[in-house]
């Protein structure tokens, strides 16, 4: 009687390999976090995804100093490195399968449950504990939960979530949720709808700052024509679809990354565009203030580093 379970696991000397129903994952150990994410043959990973703390510097942010008061997560975002890894197989834990490890392992190995989860701790005075837990199950959808656990020590954080760097632009995006571009404390306007959008449209500022947030997201669909391979010349179209796990969350899709952004003081210092930056946020703070000159983002809309973070999303392709 043959197998019949869905996932096949390849349990390499350094990586985790999972296989499913038309897509492909493979974890990585010493870069502490998944390395490779195809669908329907097609890459949409140009780096790991890690855990994101940072968004560019806005003019009310300059003006209230809170980026002088929160630099410590910029540090966090750029350099983060991972602490300790767990892994189980059908809901049972497993000793790391490093190299020997990994040799007790046959070709011909199968379950219907993998999940890796991996802990940081921040590159912050003092550290505090990061998580995140990847779970692939039979369908081939991938369950990302993220944590960050609160210390009352640290200054209020601009963000908190995944970023995820896509090997090529994006030709668009749409999503459901409020319309246009929104914040926590922006969100008068935005009318729960699906859009489309166009391309990845960077607000043109004087000084480049963060923009493009979407607040309380149900989906997101990210829609790609190209990627790095250069024997594929299709330009057909295909995508990868973001749900919301337990919560709505937030999102911007972007050419840049928010160090990119805040690296730039003009708008031609920003690089040729050439990724599409997603990030998926369980925590935002606002870009408040009544004005640009000293005004405070209103207590409701801070992200208090005292208080633990705990949200959780989808991804699968469509």
């Amino acid at each position: 009687m043959g197998n019949t379970k869905a996932l096949q696991i390849v349990y390499g000397d350094g990586t985790l390999g999972v296989t499913g129903p038309d897509c492909h994952y493979i974890f990585s150990y010493s870069r502490g976090g998944l390395e490779s994410l195809v669908v329907s043959g097609k890459e949409w990973l140009y780096r790991e995804p890690k855990p994101t703390f940072w968004r560019a510097t806005t003019d009310n942010d300059r003006g209230n100093g809170f980026s002088r008061k929160s630099l410590q997560w910029l540090g966090a975002d750029m350099f983060i490195d991972v602490a300790k890894i767990e892994v189980q197989i059908d809901e049972r834990p497993i000793t790391l399968p490093v190299a020997p490890i990994n040799n007790q392992y046959g070709p011909e190995e199968f379950a219907d449950r993998v999940q890796i989860t991996y802990f940081y701790k921040t590159a912050t005075v003092p550290a505090t504990a990061v998580s995140v837990q990847y779970t692939v199950t039979a369908t081939g959808q991938l369950r990302v939960q993220a944590s960050y656990l609160g210390n009352a020590d640290l200054p209020d954080l601009p963000v908190f979530g995944m970023r995820f760097v896509i090997p090529t632009l994006a030709t668009g995006y749409e999503y459901a949720g409020l319309s246009g571009e929104t914040y926590p404390d922006r969100l008068i306007g935005g009318k729960p709808g699906t859009y489309h959008v166009t391309g990845l449209p960077v607000t043109p500022y004087l000084v480049p700052q963060d923009c493009g947030m979407h607040m309380q997201t149900k989906w997101l669909k990210v829609i790609r024509n190209t990627t790095k391979n250069n024997a594929d010349h299709s330009q057909v179209p295909f995508s990868l679809k973001f749900s919301q796990g337990g919560a709505p969350f937030a999102f911007s899709a972007l050419p840049y990354t928010a160090e990119e952004l805040e690296n730039a003081t003009h708008q031609e210092e920003l690089p040729v565009p050439r990724r599409t930056v997603v990030s998926i946020l369980g925590a935002v703070r606002s870009v408040g203030g009544i004005d640009s000159w000293g005004a405070d983002v209103d207590p409701a809309y801070h992200i208090p580093a005292d208080q633990d973070i705990l949200f959780d999303f989808v991804i699968e392709g469509v």
